[in-house]
């Protein structure tokens, strides 16, 4: 399967959860960046509001595409510990690592809304997106923080993920909404025709038409 850019995704998921469609309770998180552009066309289309979680992972120390771990948007990490100790990383690397990932996801909270200020999710339907999902490290840190909030239920609605992953993640959400799954998978850009960088300007300007029109 392959989508023409994040919007055509976006607008496939969107009638995939047309059930929420004017539902006060429901409210769209999106994995920034380009889950901002996913995001914006479900909370579009089903008229909610939409927002950002950061979530952001670990690396090893010199593969930072290996994820070892997470950190979640309340700044709790998430470590794969067995992967810690098979590759023997030290305290201090992880230490030094969840302070510098905390500084930059504070500062992504305040480019993108202008203070650092996390959603109040008890008692709603949350719809979690991104433009897709590779090694699941973040979705997953971004799951476990939705659910110390104690949200109503947790949709996680992606274009394209591994099966693995698929088959997995649907024990840690109530529903799983995803397009395409396979495991013939390089990277999140091979299942799009037009996969462009998103801008800190672009993420700031989808917030604000969503969140000043459901106002």
């Amino acid at each position: 399967m392959h989508f023409k850019n994040r919007h055509e995704a976006g607008l496939m998921l969107a009638e995939k959860l047309k059930q929420y469609k004017d539902n006060k309770e429901a409210i769209v998180l999106a994995i920034p960046r380009g889950g901002v552009e996913v995001g914006y066309e479900i909370a579009k289309f089903l008229n909610v509001n939409l927002d950002i979680i950061v979530t952001k992972k670990i690396g090893l120390p010199d593969d930072e595409e290996f994820a070892i771990g997470s950190v979640a948007p309340d700044k709790k990490i998430m470590l794969n510990e067995e992967t810690v100790r098979i590759y023997n990383v030290s305290k201090n690397y992880v230490k030094e690592k969840t302070r510098e990932i905390s500084k930059e996801m504070g500062r992504k909270y305040k480019a993108y809304k202008g203070k650092y200020q996390l959603q109040n999710l008890k008692n709603k339907i949350v719809i979690l997106t991104d433009d897709g999902i590779a090694t699941g490290f973040t979705t997953k840190a971004a799951i476990r923080y939705i659910k110390s909030q104690n949200p109503k239920k947790i949709i996680l609605a992606v274009p394209v993920s591994p099966s693995d992953f698929a088959s997995k993640i649907k024990k840690e959400v109530d529903e799983f909404v995803c397009l395409h799954s396979t495991n013939l998978f390089s990277s999140i850009s091979q299942f799009y025709d037009y996969f462009p960088q998103l801008e800190d300007e672009e993420v700031k300007k989808y917030l604000k038409e969503i969140n000043a029109k459901n106002k």
